[in-house]
């Protein structure tokens, strides 16, 4: 399969390129798309670059009614220098892959995924924006596509890439966010498929959202599903809190998401020798810190946001409010020096960046 050429077939008239400064995120998407597709006993074929386009399925294709699809999110930023760097891609395709083994589909070889997701980037180059903030968002996905009702795994799927330049995923940006504590509804559990990018973990998730944002809060936490007591992770971000001192992050347990930002975050807390610990968080120990006056900072981490600090948490109609709903340093912190190396201002250690 490395051998397959990727087969370009370039658009003959180009969409018009919205303004960078006022991009809205995930609601503008470039000239051109990957598509590639998987058949039973053949494997992935036919990788090509094509216009950007609706998908033709079957009204029994088996993603409409069996759920059968795994995605991913990513990003590519300008640097000052005019290059293009991806953020760690391979932990995402690595993801991915994990992902299509739990529900059943076929894992894709990272390199020619890689190899396309660079090319296809090279292709809309100049879609990439150039202001600070902003990104090209890279969505690559996989959906089961054989016409079958029966219960089973699908025999056929398409593996496609779109991309989207975006600006901040929140509107308050690097400003804190206010969270509201799911106690009614359930995410996931272990030996779900919590640990899964899959679309229905979010379909899922979308009822407290929508009650939450009435409320005016911008995410949900959700607790553990079988006790509805441990802190397991914000709707679209891995959450962190610095209690006296001492950072805490929940530990990976097979219904929380391996995070790349998480993991990103973790490598340069110990990098820069400070206390990070992965281990099981209560929204009771959180609430007591907060009594105590040791609840320091809380953020959430994800490609989308990169870093969003946490003002304030309601949780059993309380309102715990973390640093004067003020971001916090450390929080301000990571944002800057994560986001500097992505975009290519700030040292590398790690070898995190990848030039298309």
């Amino acid at each position: 399969m490395k051998d397959h050429q990727i087969e370009i077939n370039l658009a003959t008239t180009r969409k018009e390129k919205p303004a960078f400064d006022k991009l809205e995120f995930g609601r503008t998407f470039t000239d051109h798309m990957f598509i590639m597709d998987y058949t039973e006993g053949k494997g992935w074929h036919e990788p090509r670059i094509v216009p950007y386009q609706p998908i033709t399925l079957d009204p029994a294709a088996t993603i409409f009614h069996y759920g059968q699809t795994v995605f991913e999110g990513l990003k590519a930023y300008l640097t000052q220098d005019e290059k293009v760097f991806l953020f760690r891609p391979n932990k995402n395709f690595e993801r991915l892959n994990r992902s299509s083994a739990r529900l059943c589909m076929p894992e894709l070889d990272e390199e020619l995924a890689l190899e396309a997701l660079k090319e296809l980037i090279r292709v809309d180059r100049d879609w990439v924006p150039n202001l600070e903030g902003t990104s090209l968002y890279i969505r690559p996905f996989i959906i089961s596509t054989e016409v079958h009702l029966g219960v089973s795994a699908s025999l056929n799927y398409q593996f496609i890439i779109i991309l989207s330049p975006v600006g901040a995923y929140y509107k308050e940006g690097i400003n804190p966010v206010k969270i509201a504590v799911e106690t009614e509804y359930v995410r996931a559990v272990k030996g779900g498929t919590g640990d899964a990018k899959t679309a229905g973990n979010y379909a899922g998730s979308l009822k407290a959202q929508e009650v939450s944002g009435k409320a005016g809060y911008s995410q949900v936490l959700w607790l553990d599903g079988k006790e509805k007591k441990y802190i397991e992770e914000v709707g679209s971000m891995n959450v962190f809190f610095k209690i006296n001192g001492e950072i805490i992050t929940p530990e990976l347990n097979g219904s929380i998401l391996q995070g790349v930002t998480r993991d990103s975050i973790i490598q340069l807390l110990k990098h820069w020798n400070l206390p990070i610990v992965e281990r099981k968080i209560s929204m009771d120990e959180v609430y007591q810190a907060s009594l105590d006056g040791k609840l320091e900072e809380a953020f959430g981490t994800g490609t989308a946001a990169v870093i969003s600090p946490i003002g304030e948490f309601s949780w059993k109609n309380e309102k715990l409010i973390v640093n004067n709903g003020q971001t916090g340093q450390l929080a301000k912190k990571l944002y800057e020096t994560l986001t500097g190396i992505q975009n290519g201002t700030e040292e590398d250690p790690f070898g995190w960046t990848v030039e298309v």
